[in-house]
């Protein structure tokens, strides 16, 4: 296995912006901003947008959506009598 094909690999500190936590993990991902963590060694900082600190799927919190309002938006458009003319 050739040794200079594969990405180093490093501590990275990611920080979800909406949920306002940080992780720290091992990645490719080089950053220019940094950040100093718990243990007191300073780290590179990704910012994400969404991360499972705050993705609906995991913290159990979804989005109402306007069902109702599309169901009758789509029956004025449509109208139910298309499933009435079947023979």
């Amino acid at each position: 296995m050739r040794s200079t094909i594969h990405p180093v690999s490093r501590p990275v500190v990611f920080r979800d912006r909406a949920a306002g936590t940080a992780f720290l993990t091992r990645s490719t991902l080089d950053s220019t901003r940094s950040i100093e963590w718990e243990d007191g060694t300073t780290y590179p900082l990704v910012d994400v947008e969404i991360s499972s600190a705050s993705h609906p799927f995991y913290t159990g919190r979804t989005r109402v959506l306007d069902t109702a309002g599309r169901v009758e938006r789509f029956e004025r458009r449509y109208g139910r009598q298309a499933a009435t003319t079947r023979h």
